[in-house]
């Protein structure tokens, strides 16, 4: 499990060095969830990095590891500014 868990950081840190990750167990789904922490608008970027690789070790390996991207508190509360004002200017019209 520490192999894989180390694999899962270096692909994300290899394109996005200012991650920072954080360990936990998971009760859904069972299994360690690694937190990926990623100053960027768009997850999905940070998925694909890893996606095929752990489902192979999901399916293959049979390891219960589960990476979560997440944005820090800041980044998600700009987003949420920036919705609020393009929808209350959409209401205006």
């Amino acid at each position: 499990m520490e192999a894989a868990i180390e694999e899962m950081t270096h692909l994300v840190s290899q394109r996005f060095p200012e991650a920072t990750f954080a360990l936990g167990h998971g009760e859904d789904p069972e299994g360690t969830h690694l937190i990926a922490t990623v100053d960027i608008d768009d997850m999905g970027e940070v998925v694909e990095l890893y996606l095929d690789r752990l489902v192979d070790m999901q399916l293959d390996e049979a390891l219960p590891l589960y990476v979560i991207p997440v944005r820090p508190v800041e980044r998600s509360l700009a987003i949420l500014a920036r919705e609020q004002v393009a929808t209350s200017s959409f209401r205006r019209e």
